[in-house]
């Protein structure tokens, strides 16, 4: 068991029955969790099977609400989380202060956490490997569209800064990009980027996990 491990799981106490399997070890595997359809409601769940992941603050907005007590401030903050080896989330926090705005996101990007299908959807390169999509796969929000395109390995990710930090986060390292709408309006690219890396997987078996 690794270091980070033990430190996950000598402070969380698990509520749910998947977080007492995952503690117990009767459940090692995010792709155990995804194959049998469980739905992950503790964060302590993320941080022990998924240590390493990396977490990137994408926008940070004050917004403004009016209330019979007069104007209420808050940050919003979104954040992108990921292992760059095929998992990935996004989570949107709301508080007082800019700290407390991105831990909440985080939190909510480790719940509402994916796994992504890549592979070797370009004709110019054929490797097998998984360094791309694996096939043309879009999203949307909003008024905005994403295209994410098999490129050949070696190319890069093609797309401007924040599409570029999301599908590095997810484990894409080669990807053409095509927009379309506001695209400088960060959540909605934001989340139509997400909503694309959705798109590549599909709910598989255990038969599907066995080969």
């Amino acid at each position: 068991m690794s270091h980070s491990r033990e430190e996950s799981t000598n402070t969380w106490v698990p509520r749910t029955t998947l977080g007492k399997m995952v503690l117990e070890g009767r459940i090692s595997s995010m792709e155990e969790i995804f194959s049998q359809g469980y739905r992950i409601q503790e964060v302590g769940i993320v941080d022990t099977l998924l240590p390493d992941l990396k977490q990137e603050v994408l926008d940070i907005a004050l917004v403004q609400k009016q209330t019979d007590a007069g104007e209420k401030s808050r940050f919003k903050a979104i954040v992108a989380i990921g292992n760059s080896d095929g998992y990935f989330g996004i989570g949107v926090g709301k508080a007082k202060q800019v700290r407390d705005a991105i831990e909440k996101g985080n939190i909510n990007a480790k719940l509402n956490i994916f796994p992504i299908r890549r592979g070797c959807g370009s004709w110019q390169c054929g490797c097998g490997g998984s360094h791309s999509v694996p096939f043309k796969v879009s999203g949307k929000c909003g008024s905005v569209s994403i295209e994410l395109i098999p490129s050949p390995r070696g190319l890069g990710i093609v797309a401007n800064d924040n599409a570029k930090t999301i599908l590095s986060l997810a484990g894409i390292k080669d990807c053409w990009t095509s927009s379309l709408g506001s695209t400088r309006t960060v959540p909605s690219l934001t989340f139509a980027t997400c909503n694309a890396l959705r798109s590549t997987y599909r709910v598989l078996t255990p038969k599907d996990w066995k080969g």
